[in-house]
């Protein structure tokens, strides 16, 4: 399949592209993501192996939509967990747990 990554045209395969990415050790994903056999892959590593080029020139969305054509699962960035509560003081978890309320 012809796919254009980083504005140069590339002839992928499923197998050309399993091939390729066989013994690369998987880096740790932080953000978008391939899973290619059972390993999870981040989308700049997969187009860096298979196209060769820097990954500074093309974008993940590059790299997933060409790996979506050719059937392989891809995954975007996990959503940023909420923001935690703000730290209650020992007086006020103290209050909390009696029942009462807290006037300063």
């Amino acid at each position: 399949m012809r796919c254009v990554i980083a504005r140069f045209p590339f002839e992928l395969t499923k197998s050309g592209v399993l091939e390729s990415m066989k013994g690369v050790k998987p880096e740790a994903v932080t953000a978008e993501s391939v899973i290619i056999g059972r390993r999870h892959y981040p989308a700049k590593q997969v187009g860096e192996v298979v196209t060769g080029q820097d990954r500074r020139d093309f974008s993940a969305g590059e790299v997933l939509r060409a790996m979506a054509r050719l059937g392989f699962t891809c995954r975007t960035a996990p959503e940023a967990a909420p923001a935690p509560a703000p730290a209650e003081s020992p007086l006020e978890r103290a209050s909390a747990m009696l029942g009462t309320s807290l006037t300063v």
